[in-house]
């Protein structure tokens, strides 16, 4: 059995080798409640690519919890994840998220209205710098992440 040093240390080097194979590779995770949401950004995701060839790998879960436990450390680049679901919201995702990968960017997005200021009262560890609302093109979608990840 690998420790967990190892472990994170092995996924880190196999992270490497991979983006070495293809530096224009970005891996999103997609978490939303909705299917049909997850699967339009996932679809159109993977077949978008920019002037730069930059292109997308996307995974796809409608439970935060499966999405929780499926997680891997150091293999995705950003969590892109609804705010309002049932179980466990995005905002406990991402906090538990980032205590498994200190380095994942995230954006949050929503269908409903949102209170930016009152979320931080409430969750003051949590960067809100990229939000999301839906919906939204798939063109602002690429851009959107796209400037969060460079």
């Amino acid at each position: 059995m690998i420790g967990g040093l190892a472990y994170l240390n092995k996924m880190q080097n196999q992270r490497i080798k991979e983006k070495q194979k293809d530096p224009f590779l970005r891996r999103i995770l997609i978490v939303d409640d909705e299917p049909d949401v997850t699967l339009t950004f996932k679809v159109s995701l993977e077949g978008c690519h920019d002037n730069e060839k930059r292109r997308f790998e996307v995974s796809a879960c409608n439970d935060p919890e499966v999405a929780l436990s499926e997680f891997k450390p150091n293999f995705y680049d950003l969590l892109l994840t609804d705010i309002f679901m049932p179980k466990m919201n995005g905002l406990e995702l991402y906090q538990r998220i980032v205590e498994i990968d200190p380095n994942i960017r995230v954006c949050f997005m929503s269908a409903a209205e949102v209170n930016i200021e009152a979320l931080r009262e409430v969750y003051p560890k949590v960067s809100f710098g990229c939000f999301i609302q839906k919906p939204i093109t798939i063109d602002k979608l690429v851009k959107r992440l796209l400037a969060e990840l460079d």
